[in-house]
């Protein structure tokens, strides 16, 4: 049976973890993509609403937006495709979405608009240094979709999925999980631009935080990705 999927993300249409992951899921179904024309990371759920939006189309229902990642899916499920998505699939991130991270999140932002426009909606991020085996997070989610497609998930939630960069063979499972909490912010960083002006930069992403937490709780993502197993599914 045949499925329409729309693919976003927010690190831009021609990244490698978008294009890999399209050409997984092309044997299964129509497949769509609106992507921002740019990196986008950390713009949220943000919405343009001041401005029109520009979209530059470079195939049958290919879409690259001057725009953020939730302005893709917005405008993709509400009239730009000459098809209905049945699934929004948001990713293959360029790292981890953990935590406090998904508050932050444009990969989670845009399936988090599809959640809002009533569609299954899964955001999928690959963990690691080095960021190797998006073939791996592809495999996982084509792995899923069966269980998805059959599985009567509520518009309540959306999937969060994190996958260790690890060759697929070296997974041992999945792990449902809580988001886990990170310590506070590092503190910011103030510079002189060459004009001579003060300027600021936000302080690096701090650690996990997760001692507070009651032993009879699910394990966090970060705890669940310190081992070499299939990266937590989270809601």
């Amino acid at each position: 049976m045949s499925i329409n999927i729309l693919l976003s993300n927010d690190d831009g249409y021609d990244a490698p973890g978008l294009n890999v992951l399209k050409g997984a899921l092309a044997s299964i179904g129509q497949i769509a993509v609106a992507a921002p024309n740019a990196n986008c990371s950390g713009f949220s759920n943000a919405l343009t609403l001041r401005k029109p939006i520009r979209a530059h189309c470079y195939g049958k229902n290919l879409y690259s937006i001057e725009g953020t990642p939730a302005d893709c899916v917005h405008l993709a499920v509400n009239g730009m495709l000459d098809f209905v998505p049945d699934l929004v699939i948001s990713g293959i991130n360029h790292g981890g979405n953990l935590g406090d991270d998904t508050i932050y999140s444009g990969t989670v932002a845009a399936a988090l608009e599809g959640r809002f426009l009533r569609l299954p909606s899964i955001a999928i991020s690959l963990v690691g240094e080095r960021l190797e085996y998006f073939d791996t997070a592809a495999r996982v989610i084509l792995e899923l979709l069966d269980w998805i497609r059959s599985a009567t998930v509520p518009d309540l939630y959306l999937l969060n999925i994190n996958v260790p960069d690890l060759p697929y063979d070296q997974l041992n499972g999945i792990e449902i999980t809580r988001c886990g909490k990170r310590e506070h912010g590092e503190p910011i960083r103030v510079e002189t631009d060459r004009n001579g002006h003060q300027v600021y930069q936000i302080g690096e992403v701090a650690a996990p935080r997760d001692n507070d937490i009651p032993v009879n709780f699910p394990n966090s993502a970060f705890r669940a990705l310190a081992e070499p197993r299939c990266g937590p599914v989270s809601d």
